[in-house]
């Protein structure tokens, strides 16, 4: 190995060593790379079409409450669910104090609230389970959500990791969501389904971004996929980025 590819190796194990998450925050890598997020919706606005103080709000997955906290919604009116160990600590200290009633839940746990709680669920980027949203909406609740598609990133995971080609999320599609809402009984009043692409300026926070977003890039490590590395940074050098896609989808549904 020349002075340079080792140069670049210790460069990119000093970022798979310190890649970490504090709620949802990539601030590590900020300038560094950008996911054009230019949705054909926005859905905090969609959220705010539906929603309003008098409601009963739920926030599932709610990270570390950063999105949550951007609605406005009246803490007295407002609870949340997270299940990841250092955000729930974050949600403790954050949450708690404003009033906001949180409770550690994965999204696909029983959801730890009694029957029809809530008038509103949201959801953006997490699991969850449709009976029990059923559950925990009182009759004419809302559930909305924006999902990560079973697409997401697949440029960038066949770059790195070319023999993972099953999609770790096979169902996460606006079409099969959709149908399963509507199975369960549910009203699906809007939707929406887009790709828009992410690029990054150095493969350093490609490094940083896989190790972070591990369920996509299954068996990453800069060790064991340094020739694949060294093939970004000579696209990198070429092109000036490495781009991919983002995959994105949101419905919003009723229960009847």
């Amino acid at each position: 190995m020349n002075a340079d590819a080792e140069r670049l190796k210790a460069a990119w194990e000093g970022e798979e060593r310190i890649a970490h998450v504090h709620g949802w925050d990539f601030s590590h890598i900020r300038g560094r790379y950008v996911e054009e997020d230019d949705l054909p919706w926005d859905f905090a606005e969609v959220i705010q079409g539906y929603r309003n103080d008098g409601m009963r709000l739920l926030d599932m997955e709610t990270g570390g409450g950063e999105f949550l906290l951007s609605l406005g919604h009246p803490s007295g009116n407002t609870a949340a669910t997270e299940g990841y160990g250092p955000n729930v600590e974050l949600c403790r200290e954050v949450l708690l104090p404003l009033g906001i009633d949180f409770r550690e839940a994965d999204g696909s746990d029983r959801i730890p609230f009694p029957d029809e709680s809530f008038d509103i669920v949201t959801n953006r980027h997490g699991d969850y389970d449709v009976a029990e949203l059923w559950r925990v909406l009182r009759p004419g609740g809302l559930f909305l959500t924006q999902q990560v598609g079973a697409e997401n990133d697949r440029e960038l995971v066949r770059l790195l990791l070319p023999h993972a080609t099953e999609l770790p999320y096979p169902e996460q599609y606006l079409d099969a969501r959709r149908s399963e809402l509507l199975g369960r009984g549910f009203e699906v009043l809007e939707g929406g389904e887009a790709h828009r692409p992410i690029r990054f300026f150095d493969v350093g926070a490609l490094v940083w971004f896989a190790r972070v977003v591990e369920w996509e890039f299954p068996g990453f490590s800069v060790e064991s996929c340094f020739e694949r590395l060294c093939v970004a940074q000579e696209t990198l050098e070429r092109t000036g980025a490495i781009e991919g896609s983002i995959h994105r989808f949101y419905v919003v549904a009723r229960r009847k």
